[in-house]
């Protein structure tokens, strides 16, 4: 009789990264259960596969010979049941599975807040590949589109709509973008870059009402400032909440997400939580208890991996890294920096006289610990920043060593003297610029003053 399998509900990349871990250290066998696509695949690749950079098949991430080498086996099916107390699942063919361990990374689903009209013909998030392709087959009659919602999703949409010549107008309910993650200076910059790119970007506007034609599709939306926008489609992007709907119906405790402890473990044995859907009952200082970010996704995947092949570890996401993309302005975030800075936390703001280029180093106003650093369009080394926070530096020392830090070719310009000098003015000092060879840091005294 063959052996109970491990199930991974979901093949993003918490779910996928479980099992490739398991497999490298287990022959136990893995099933994977995910209605949505054939493999697991990058959502940032969504945006480059509408706009032409990509095509579909470019987003697999694995050579087709790779599932069944390493015996990992793809059901697309979808789940309708949980029994946890007899370790079973139901599908939607009504057929019942066993399991020895079950592992739910069912990700994240676009937030609706009840808006009159939302479930017209035209309005949708963008998520998943199905929502990729509905959009692809409206496209060729949208000439007018309404985003709703002003996060990275919303601004992702806002670009794919743009580079195929349609007509955009981005409704973020916020006075600035993202301002609840980005401090004043930054968000303001990023309100306009979003203009500059001839977005219709209106702030402080919230959604009123999506009307529809007469066959169904949306036609109007109606703002909370009495404004009428034409359009053929509406994009829904205001955040993503848990996928975790069909997880309320059973005995697995739930909150905003499925809540799991430092071991990602639920309240029902052998039944484990990761990536999106999981909320954390103590997370970290500093933290979130939910965290919608690929790289954590990844982290949290590696970790149960040990767990389930008999080294139990603890959940352990290190210091905060997150990347994103507002049409061409890269941006890094690297530490915590808050966009409304509690009374120890200042920053130092340098912005290029006229490309959005930009840094925000926060720091401790007491210690000058350095706490974090937000880039726009310069590009920073993920490894020595991590060292720099773990090993609590000062902001002194980070702007010391910038160079060290910036990951640009040696072609991009680079502005650490221009940073340095505003610096000094700033701290009344007398810094200058250190250079080191980067890989060189982690064997060397390089941060110390």
């Amino acid at each position: 009789m063959n052996a109970p399998p491990i199930i991974i509900i979901g093949n993003g990349i918490a779910g996928i990264t479980t099992a490739r871990h398991i497999r490298k250290k287990s022959n136990k066998p893995i099933l994977i259960i995910s209605k949505e696509s054939k493999y697991f695949f990058s959502r940032t690749a969504l945006m480059y596969v509408y706009m032409g950079h990509l095509k579909w098949e470019h987003t697999q991430p694995y050579e087709s010979h790779f599932w069944k080498k390493n015996k990992l086996n793809l059901l697309q099916e979808t789940v309708t049941n949980i029994d946890s107390e007899n370790k079973k699942i139901t599908l939607s063919n009504e057929s019942i599975l066993s399991y020895d361990s079950l592992v739910l990374a069912t990700g994240s689903i676009p937030n609706k807040f009840g808006w009159p009209g939302e479930n017209h013909k035209g309005v949708q998030g963008l998520y998943s590949k199905q929502d990729l392709e509905n959009l692809e087959s409206l496209s060729a009659s949208i000439q007018e589109a309404v985003i709703v919602g002003g996060g990275l999703i919303g601004i992702e949409l806002a670009e794919m709509l743009h580079s195929r010549g349609k007509k955009v107008t981005f409704l973020v309910r916020e006075k600035s973008f993202w301002n609840n993650v980005l401090p004043k200076q930054e968000s303001k910059i990023i309100n306009q870059h979003i203009l500059s790119h001839g977005i219709d970007l209106r702030l402080d506007t919230n959604l009123e009402e999506i009307i529809a034609d007469e066959n169904g599709r949306v036609k109007l939306v109606r703002t909370d400032k009495g404004d009428l926008i034409s359009c053929q489609f509406v994009g829904l992007t205001a955040g993503v909440k848990p996928n975790v709907e069909f997880i309320k119906q059973t005995n697995i405790a739930t909150n905003r997400g499925i809540l799991v402890n430092k071991y990602l473990e639920t309240n029902q044995p052998g039944v484990y939580a990761i990536g999106d859907c999981a909320e954390q009952k103590e997370p970290q200082p500093g933290r979130r208890s939910i965290e919608a970010v690929w790289y954590t996704g990844r982290m949290m995947g590696e970790t149960l991996a040990q767990t389930l092949t008999g080294t139990k570890t603890e959940y352990n996401p290190g210091n905060w890294f997150n990347s994103a993309k507002f049409f061409d302005i890269e941006y890094q975030t690297y530490g915590l920096v808050s966009a409304h800075p509690e009374d120890n936390e200042k920053h130092f703001h340098w912005k290029h006289s006229v490309k959005d280029h930009a840094i925000t180093i926060a720091y401790n106003k007491e210690t000058y610990e350095f706490l974090g650093i937000n880039t726009f369009g310069i590009r920073m080394r993920h490894e020595i920043f991590d060292q720099i926070l773990s090993d609590k530096r000062t902001v002194f020392q980070v702007a010391e060593h910038l160079k060290d830090c910036n990951f640009d070719p040696e072609f991009f310009n680079s502005y650490e003297e221009e940073i340095i000098t505003k610096f000094n003015l700033e701290f009344k000092t007398k810094i200058k610029l250190k250079r080191k060879s980067w890989s060189r840091i982690f064997n060397s005294k390089l941060m110390k003053s």
